[in-house]
C-alpha cells in the first residue's frame, strides 16, 4: 500500500464515508484536509497523529494549491502513514489529480480513494434523480469558476435536452449562468434546486427557474456549500416527496 493516499471524505456524514477511507484515516500517522470534511469525520483521526488544515476559505488567507503540494511532497518523503482527507471525491473538481500528479512527477505513488460527491449526495438527500428515463438521458457536472471566462465557448452544449446540469461552486456566479444558458436558447422556466449544506442536519433546498436563478442566488450569498442542479428531474422532488407522505401518513 502506498504511504500517502488522497482519499474521498463524502459530501459530510461519518455514515457516508467509504470503509476504504475509514480504514486509511484510522492508520494514520498524519492527516492534511480540506475546510469541508465533516466534523464527525475528523473526530476519527487517531490522537497521536499529526493534522494540517489547509482549508480554503473566501476572503481569509489560505494556503496555496502549491504550497498544498509542497506539503505533501514533503510529508511523503517522512516515510508515515499520510492521508490528504479531501471533501466529497477528490478527482471531482478537488485537484487530486494536481496533487498525484506533483507526486508522480517527483517519484511518489498516491493511493487515491474515491468518495462520494456532492451531485450525488446532494442528490439522494433531496430526491432528486440525476437522470431518469423519459426525463434525463445525460449529466453534466460543471464547476463555476470556469464560467469567470467571459470567452467560454461551452453553452451550447449544456442546454441540449434530456440533460441534467449540477453547478459547483456556481452561487456567486450564477448572474453568468443564468445569462449564458438563456443566450444559447435553454429556456427561461427550466427548474432550478438549490441545495445550502447537503447532506447535512441544516440542509436546506430552494427552489426557482433559470429565468429567476440571479434572484434566488443573491438571496442565499454567504451561504456555504450550495450547489445548484437544474434541468427537467428536479420537479420530480415534489411529487416523490407527496407520495412518501402519504406513504407515512398510511403507516401511522
Amino acid at each position: 500500500m502506498s504511504q500517502i493516499s488522497l482519499v474521498g471524505a463524502g459530501p459530510g456524514p461519518l455514515e457516508l464515508l467509504t470503509l476504504r477511507a475509514l480504514q486509511r484515516l484510522e492508520a494514520a500517522e498524519v492527516v492534511v484536509y480540506d475546510r469541508l470534511v465533516g466534523s464527525e469525520i475528523l473526530a476519527r483521526i487517531p490522537r497521536g497523529a499529526a493534522r494540517f488544515d489547509v482549508g480554503k476559505r473566501c476572503g481569509e488567507p489560505s494556503p496555496t494549491q502549491e504550497e498544498i503540494n509542497a506539503l505533501l511532497l514533503a510529508l511523503a518523503r517522512t516515510g508515515k502513514r499520510v492521508v490528504r482527507l479531501k471533501g466529497g471525491d477528490p478527482l471531482v473538481f478537488g485537484r487530486g489529480g494536481e496533487e498525484a500528479l506533483h507526486l508522480a512527477r517527483h517519484g511518489i505513488e498516491a493511493e487515491l480513494v474515491p468518495g462520494i460527491t456532492a451531485a450525488l449526495g446532494c442528490a439522494a438527500s433531496t430526491f432528486i434523480p440525476l437522470t431518469h428515463r423519459g426525463l434525463a438521458r445525460s449529466l453534466t457536472l460543471v464547476t463555476g469558476h470556469q464560467m469567470d471566462e467571459r470567452d467560454y465557448q461551452g453553452w451550447q452544449g449544456l442546454t441540449r435536452a434530456g440533460h441534467t446540469l449540477v453547478f459547483y461552486m456556481g452561487l456567486e456566479r450564477a448572474a453568468r449562468i443564468r445569462q449564458g444558458l438563456l443566450g444559447a436558447g435553454a429556456c427561461g422556466d427550466l427548474p432550478v434546486a438549490l441545495v445550502v449544506a447537503g447532506c447535512s442536519a441544516r440542509q436546506q433546498v430552494h427552489h426557482t427557474r433559470l429565468e429567476a436563478l440571479e434572484e434566488a442566488a443573491s438571496a442565499l450569498l454567504g451561504q456555504s456549500p450550495v450547489l445548484i442542479i437544474m434541468g427537467e428531474v428536479v420537479r420530480l422532488r415534489t411529487e416523490l416527496q407527496a407520495l412518501l407522505n402519504q406513504a407515512l401518513e398510511r403507516v401511522a
